[in-house]
């Protein structure tokens, strides 16, 4: 089925930016936010259903960074938050 829907410049403009940034063509991309919104049906309970809904969010892969010693990573993240200047 086809529908057309004409859409604000600006909202036009985000979903292309947020299709792009999921390398999806637009059109999947509507697709997936009208079959499953883009609010979860309920909050992930587990630890695993939070990382299948990042999965199915396209979230994964997405940080441009490789953490190899995830605790390594974790205690340089703390240093910095414990030195950082409050405004």
């Amino acid at each position: 089925m086809t529908i057309t829907v004409d859409l604000p410049q600006d909202l036009a403009k985000k979903l292309s930016a947020e299709a792009a940034r999921l390398g999806l063509p637009l059109s999947d991309y509507a697709v997936r936010l009208l079959s499953t919104g883009r609010v979860p049906q309920s909050s992930p309970k587990t630890g695993a259903e939070l990382v299948a809904y990042w999965q199915a969010e396209g979230l994964v892969g997405t940080r441009p960074e490789i953490i190899t010693d995830s605790q390594q990573h974790a205690r340089e993240i703390r240093r910095k938050a414990e030195v950082r200047e409050r405004s």
